[in-house]
């Protein structure tokens, strides 16, 4: 039985090499179809785990509070106007006209951790960009004023040191932890905890070292995060004491000269873009469970408001939600164009349909002979089926390799992450077998069904 089935596979192979053009026309339906298939199932996968590291980035059920910039308030501003007419506007004028805002400051972040009981830790932030000097090394890079919670909100963990303790926070100590690129620049050879650094006009003793975290400049510059390995942290309070509080009143600020300064021992550029009216840059609020956070940005909004005099110079997101909103389009995207692909493998398979049953019509007398020589109805179906699983299975054995010549292509040429899964290896090897077996078996049931007499007379 086994060498019967032999013979019947190479009589089916024979047939597919003795057509090699024709046969290469008819596969390239699943060709494509499975390149398509696999390719876009990368792109895929890989779009999803940058959401996923994106979260992880932004961590897990938090909410950001961030001052507006001038240009956010002058168009909300414009279109209060415009939906409500100019009278409303002027209105809307007058309302504001003579209230005063202090800004987002350190004390709205103690209050929303002291009220709202919703609130599992609350990450006031500082940032300035300044120059970072060590034994005549220079460089430029983020010199942020945190809290520890900072630190478990972003799932930062040290690599060498300690993280600050509560006499550092309270008395604003000259220390700082530094990411590994600051340590990799400045101590390559050496143990940076317990050394010196200056960070603009101040110096301050290294306490710790961050592990390093992959951070891509597209999550920096659309979520707003820092690079955390080129930045230098150090407790809230030495920021505001010993380098700059914008809440303080000075010659300089009266003179709209606070945001940034430049001279000729270092330079210093505020992180809060312009909005010198703000003590702190932002404020990260983690809320113990997911199912909170809606609640809790409603109560936060009221809050902000009612602190801030009436005032709406604060924006909160929710960077989670945004990924996930972001995910569930991406998904979407993906979905349509899988389906697309898979129109391929069904093209592909009434391809090989189509050339089958004209391969029967050609090979009537091959039919007659072999029928006349012994050949059963079933031995007539196997052999058809076989032909058409083999140009089925090649064109799936190609298209696998094309497929992924073709991720590769698309993330050397385009910076698109993409990620071939076994699994959509399996299932399009799997699906383009199908194909071969489902549109064959017309073609070989019809050749089964000639006439013996019938066809050694056909010419």
């Amino acid at each position: 039985m086994l060498e019967r089935y032999k013979y019947i596979f190479n009589i089916a192979l024979e047939a597919v090499f003795l057509n090699k053009f024709r046969s290469i026309l008819t596969a390239l339906g699943i060709i494509f179809g499975v390149a398509a298939v696999i390719t876009m199932m990368a792109i895929g996968n890989g779009a999803k785990k940058e959401i996923l590291d994106q979260m992880k980035l932004v961590g897990v059920n938090n909410i950001l509070i961030a001052p507006r910039s001038e240009n956010q308030k002058k168009s909300n501003t414009s279109s209060q106007s415009g939906d409500q007419g100019s009278q409303s506007g002027d209105q809307n004028a007058d309302k504001d006209k003579g209230k005063f805002s202090p800004g987002l400051t350190l004390k709205d972040a103690q209050a929303i951790k002291a009220i709202i009981p919703t609130v599992a830790k609350v990450s006031p932030e500082v940032i300035y960009e300044t120059d970072i000097v060590k034994d005549g090394i220079k460089t430029t890079a983020k010199f942020t004023g945190v809290t520890p919670d900072f630190f478990h909100v972003f799932a930062l963990d040290l690599q060498e040191g300690q993280m600050f303790n509560d006499e550092q926070l309270k008395d604003g100590k000259a220390v700082c932890i530094i990411g590994p690129v600051l340590k990799a620049k400045f101590f390559p050879t050496e143990n940076a905890v317990g050394k010196d650094i200056k960070c603009g006009p101040i110096w301050l003793r290294v306490i710790g070292v961050l592990k390093k975290r992959e951070v891509s400049q597209s999550s920096i510059d659309n979520l707003g995060i820092s690079d955390y390995n080129n930045s230098i942290y150090a407790p809230i309070q030495t920021l505001l004491r010993r380098f700059r509080d914008r809440s303080m009143i000075t010659g300089a600020s009266l003179h709209g000269n606070s945001q940034q300064i430049d001279d000729d021992s270092y330079m210093v550029t505020s992180g809060d873009g312009g909005n010198t009216s703000n003590q702190i840059d932002k404020i990260v609020v983690q809320v113990k469970e997911s199912t909170q956070i809606g609640p809790t940005v409603e109560i936060l909004k009221k809050m902000m408001v009612r602190r801030h005099a009436g005032v709406e110079d604060v924006d909160i997101k929710v960077p989670e939600l945004l990924l996930k909103q972001e995910q569930r389009t991406k998904d979407i995207f993906n979905i349509v164009l899988g389906a697309i692909a898979s129109i391929s493998l069904l093209v592909g398979g009434i391809g090989i349909m189509n050339i089958m049953l004209a391969s029967v019509m050609e090979r009537i007398k091959e039919i007659g002979i072999r029928q006349a020589i012994g050949a059963t109805k079933r031995d007539i179906v196997l052999q058809f089926l076989m032909e058409a699983t083999l140009l089925s299975l090649s064109g799936g054995l190609i298209g696998i390799i094309l497929g992924l010549a073709l991720s590769k292509i698309i993330m050397e040429l385009t910076d698109i992450l993409t990620i071939v899964s076994p699994i959509s290896v399996i299932i399009s090897f799997g699906v383009s077998a199908s194909v071969g077996i489902i549109f064959g078996y017309m073609p070989s049931q019809r050749a089964a069904a000639q006439d013996p007499v019938e066809s050694l007379r056909h010419e």
